[in-house]
């Protein structure tokens, strides 16, 4: 009865939630000629390829850390550890474009992200709904503010509608995949992983190509 408790705690957080953020799809614009050409440099290829590993680690470690927390709980310190560390990856990633303060800024609000999962999954446990309410609004928040920062240092190439809704996308999907690891449907789990791994490789696409389109010179040398 708990389990099923949280189950519709969680899918009830989720849907008043998403009512606020309906349209968060990334729509993606025909390539310029420009991009076209700085696409096929190899500091462009290699950029993208980080950011793809950095975001699929995001993906990975977060999806084996939610099992942990509800599975392996000996296992959980090491595993939220390692996922830490991948956000100070991705901050890191941002310093030769905007400087080590932005890395690391971003890095911080990206752990403050993955610390606002804990209290998700710790009221959902619990079933404590008010709670659970507070921390997935709290959630998205971090979600909107990741989004702002972003848009704030590249705000030709990526909006806060599009850095933070991808972001918020990311929770949603988070969301979906756990409550059917607490449903013990692996399958139906791995199915909503894959589906939150190619929207998360669309974003690393994204971040890509606005630095790229940012600083075009960087990528020429």
């Amino acid at each position: 009865m708990k389990k099923l408790t949280l189950i519709i705690a969680l899918f009830m957080a989720l849907t008043a939630v998403n009512a606020q953020h309906q349209d968060h799809s990334v729509v993606k614009n025909a390539a310029s000629s420009e991009l076209r050409a700085l696409q096929k440099t190899v500091k462009y290829q290699e950029l993208n390829k980080a950011m793809r590993e950095l975001w699929s680690a995001h993906m990975y470690w977060t999806l084996i850390t939610v099992d942990a927390f509800y599975n392996d709980p000996k296992g959980l310190e090491a595993k939220l550890n390692r996922l830490l560390q991948n956000q100070k990856d991705i901050g890191a990633a941002i310093v030769p474009f905007y400087g080590q303060e932005a890395g690391d800024k971003l890095a911080q609000l990206l752990t403050e992200h993955i610390q606002g999962a804990v209290p998700v999954l710790q009221s959902a446990q619990s079933g404590d709904k008010e709670a659970l309410d507070k921390a997935v609004k709290d959630w998205y928040a971090n979600a909107k503010e990741i989004g702002d920062f972003l848009s704030a240092a590249n705000p030709k190439n990526w909006t806060a509608k599009e850095t933070g809704g991808a972001l918020e996308m990311h929770i949603t999907h988070t969301i979906d995949y756990s409550v059917s690891i607490l449903k013990g449907n692996y399958s139906q789990s791995f199915g909503g992983f894959e589906e939150a791994l190619h929207h998360m490789l669309h974003l690393a696409d994204i971040l890509t190509e606005g630095l790229a389109k940012q600083f075009p010179d960087h990528f020429m040398k």
